[in-house]
C-alpha cells in the first residue's frame, strides 16, 4: 500500500486479536447505553405520543452523540499516536526503522495510521448506530455523514499534532504533555475567535462563523444541525461550502502540514538527543584521559559532587532533569494557556454582580474548567511515564535488584510528580483565590474547591502509577490511564448535560442511569484491578460511578457541602486502594516475583 509496510503489518496483525472486536463492541455498546438511557429519562419526564415528540427526541440524542464521538476520537488520536512514537523512541526501535529501506513518508505515514486503526474503526462502527436515529425523524443522512467528517477530519488533525510532536520530542512525557497542550489551545483559539477578540468579523463574515469553521467543538455542532441552516461561509466562495466543510478542508490542509514537516525531518529530529550526547562524550574521551595526572583517583567523578537524600527515587525526580530539560517549554505552554484563562475571566467578570458569589460555577469562573481538566490530564499522564519511562529504559530493572524498599520507590516517584507538576497543580488553585477575590465566589466554595483539587490531583497521580506498574507495555499503559481519567471526565460532562436537559426528577433520572453506572463500574474494574485483583479496588471500582452521580445531582441542586464529602470521602478511598496494593504487592506487580513463589 501507499502508505508502506508498518500500516500495512498493523492492518493484517489487528484483526486477529480479539481485543479489536472487543473494543469495538464495547464503544457501540456505550453509545447505545446512552440512548437507552436517555429515552428512559424522557420517558419517566413526559409521554411519547407523536411522531414529533419521537424527531425531538431523536434530535436531541444525536446533538448529544455527536460531541462525545468527537472528544473520544480527537483525544485518543492524538494521545495514542505520540504514546505509540514515544515508545518506539523508549525502546531505542525508532532508530533500527531509520536504519531500513523504509522512506520517510512510509514511516511517518505508516506509523500515523497505524496507531489511529482503532480509532478510524470504532468511527465507522459508530455508523449504523447514528443511522439507525435517523429512522426516529428529526435527523437526515446528510447530517450523519457531516458529523462523521467533521470527526474524521479533526481526528486526522489530531493524529498528526500527535505524531510529529512525538517524532520532534524525546521524552514520552514531552510527547504527551505538548501534545495536550496543542489540543487545548486549537479549542481555546476557536473561542477566543467566537468571543471577538480579533474582531467581530473577517472577509465581512463574523468570526462566530468562522469559529465554527476552525475549532472543533464549534464545527461538530455547526455540523449537527440540520442542512436547511448550512449557508456557504464565504458568499464569494460557495465552493467551499458552509461552516462543517471548510472545517473539513482546514483540518485536513493541517495535517497535511504537519505531516509534510514530519516527513521533511524525521531524520533531522532523530537520533534522539542520547546518541548525540553519546558522540559527543566519544570525541572528547581523548581529552578526558590526557587530564588524568598520575596522582589523581580515575574513579573520582568529574565536577562537584552532591550529596543523595535517603530517598534516592524522589531525590533524582527533584533534583535532576528527570523528564529531560524540554519539560520547560511544557510549563512555559501551560502557562501561557494559564494567562490566557487569566484574560478571559477578567473580560466575564462583569457578566455576574458581586451579588452571586454563592454560585458554585460563577459566569467568570468558565474559563477554570479546560484548565482543571487540562491539569489533570498532564499530571496523570506524568504519573505514568514516570514509570514506563523506567520500564522502557530497562532503568527499572536496576531499581529492583537494589535494596530500594517499595515504599521508597512508590512514594518517591508519587512526590516527584506533585514536584514537577507544581504548575499545573497551584495555578488553578491560584485562579480560584482571584474569583474569591473578586468576591465571585464565596469562601465555603473556594475551601471546597480547594480540597477537592487537593484530592483529585492526588487520585490521579495514584492512577497513573497504578497503570504503570500493572501493564508492562507503555502505549497500552498510557491508554489505560488516560483512557480512564477521560472517561471519568467525559463521563461526568455528559451526565451533567443529559440531567440538565431533561428536567426531571433525580430519583427517576438514577433508574435510567443504573445500568449505564453499573457497566462503568465493571468497565473500572477490569482495567484497573483485573491483572491484580483487590477487593479495595473493586469497591472503589463500583462505588466510583454512583458517587460521581450523586456529587452531580448535589451540585445541581446547590449542595455543595455534600458534593465535597463524598468527593472527598470517595476518591481518597481509591488513592488508598491503589497505594496499598502498590506498595505491599509491589513485587508481584512489577514482576519481581510471581504469585506462586510467596
Amino acid at each position: 500500500m501507499f502508505v508502506g509496510p508498518v500500516f500495512t503489518r498493523e492492518l493484517s496483525t489487528a484483526p486477529r486479536h480479539w481485543r479489536l472486536y472487543f473494543i469495538r463492541a464495547v464503544y457501540v455498546a456505550s453509545l447505545f447505553g446512552l440512548v437507552c438511557t436517555a429515552w428512559l429519562i424522557l420517558f419517566g419526564s413526559q409521554p411519547v405520543r407523536t411522531l414529533g415528540d419521537l424527531a425531538r427526541f431523536g434530535a436531541a440524542v444525536f446533538s448529544l452523540l455527536a460531541p462525545v464521538q468527537l472528544a473520544l476520537a480527537t483525544a485518543f488520536s492524538a494521545l495514542l499516536t505520540a504514546a505509540a512514537v514515544a515508545q518506539e523512541k523508549d525502546r531505542r526501535t525508532l532508530e533500527l526503522l531509520l536504519m531500513t529501506r523504509l522512506t520517510n513518508s512510509e514511516l511517518v505515514l505508516g506509523k500515523l495510521l497505524a496507531s489511529m486503526l482503532t480509532v478510524l474503526v470504532l468511527v465507522l462502527a459508530g455508523v449504523p448506530l447514528l443511522m439507525l436515529l435517523a429512522l426516529l425523524g428529526g435527523v437526515s443522512h446528510l447530517q450523519v455523514a457531516r458529523v462523521c467528517g467533521v470527526t474524521l477530519a479533526a481526528a486526522l488533525a489530531a493524529g498528526a499534532i500527535g505524531s510529529t510532536v512525538a517524532l520532534w520530542r524525546e521524552k514520552t512525557f514531552q510527547s504527551l504533555a505538548m501534545t495536550a497542550l496543542a489540543l487545548v489551545l486549537w479549542l481555546l483559539a476557536g473561542e477566543a475567535i467566537c468571543a471577538g477578540a480579533f474582531g467581530a468579523a473577517w472577509g465581512g463574515v463574523s468570526t462566530a462563523r468562522w469559529a465554527e469553521a476552525l475549532s472543533p467543538a464549534r464545527a461538530i455542532f455547526a455540523a449537527a444541525r440540520p442542512t436547511i441552516d448550512a449557508a456557504p461561509m464565504v458568499p464569494s466562495a460557495p465552493a467551499l461550502g458552509d461552516a462543517a466543510r471548510l472545517f473539513m478542508l482546514t483540518s485536513l490542509g493541517l495535517a497535511a502540514l504537519l505531516n509534510a514537516a514530519a516527513i521533511a525531518l524525521v531524520r533531522v529530529w532523530n537520533p534522539t538527543r542520547e546518541a548525540r550526547m553519546q558522540r559527543e562524550d566519544e570525541r572528547l574521551e581523548p581529552e578526558t584521559a590526557a587530564e588524568s595526572a598520575p596522582g589523581r583517583s580515575v574513579h573520582a567523578a568529574p565536577g562537584r559532587t552532591r550529596e543523595v537524600w535517603d530517598n534516592p527515587v524522589l531525590w533524582r525526580e527533584i533534583c535532576t532533569w528527570a523528564y529531560g530539560k524540554k519539560v520547560v517549554v511544557v510549563r512555559l505552554a501551560y502557562a501561557a494557556i494559564f494567562a490566557g484563562c487569566v484574560a478571559a475571566m477578567i473580560r466575564l467578570l462583569p457578566a455576574q454582580p458581586s451579588s452571586a458569589r454563592g454560585a458554585a460555577l460563577p459566569a467568570a469562573a468558565q474559563p477554570l474548567v479546560p484548565l482543571l481538566v487540562l491539569s489533570l490530564v498532564l499530571v496523570n499522564a506524568l504519573a505514568v511515564t514516570s514509570l514506563t519511562n523506567e520500564r522502557d529504559a530497562r532503568a527499572l530493572d536496576l531499581l529492583l535488584v537494589t535494596d530500594l524498599t517499595p515504599k521508597e520507590i512508590i512514594f518517591g516517584k508519587f512526590g516527584g510528580v506533585l514536584y514537577n507538576a507544581k504548575e499545573m497543580i497551584l495555578l488553578p488553585a491560584a485562579l480560584c483565590v482571584g474569583l474569591w477575590w473578586y468576591e465571585r465566589l464565596s469562601t465555603e466554595n473556594l475551601l471546597f474547591i480547594l480540597a477537592c483539587l487537593a484530592v483529585l490531583n492526588g487520585f490521579v497521580t495514584m492512577l497513573g502509577i497504578h497503570v504503570g506498574m500493572m501493564y508492562p507495555e507503555s502505549r497500552a499503559a498510557v491508554g489505560v490511564s488516560l483512557g480512564t481519567l477521560l472517561f471519568l471526565l467525559l463521563g461526568v460532562a455528559v451526565c451533567m448535560r443529559m440531567m440538565v436537559a431533561f428536567q426531571t426528577d433525580f430519583d427517576t433520572q438514577l433508574l435510567a442511569f443504573a445500568a449505564f453506572m453499573l457497566g462503568g463500574g465493571i468497565g473500572l474494574f477490569v482495567v484497573l484491578g483485573r491483572r491484580n485483583p483487590s477487593h479495595a479496588i473493586g469497591w472503589a471500582s463500583m462505588l466510583a460511578p454512583w458517587a460521581t452521580f450523586y456529587v452531580i445531582s448535589a451540585f445541581l441542586q446547590g449542595g455543595y457541602g455534600a458534593a465535597t464529602l463524598v468527593t472527598l470521602a470517595m476518591y481518597g478511598f481509591a488513592t488508598a486502594a491503589l497505594l496499598i496494593p502498590a506498595v505491599y504487592e509491589f513485587d508481584v506487580a512489577t514482576g519481581r516475583t510471581t504469585a506462586k513463589d510467596l
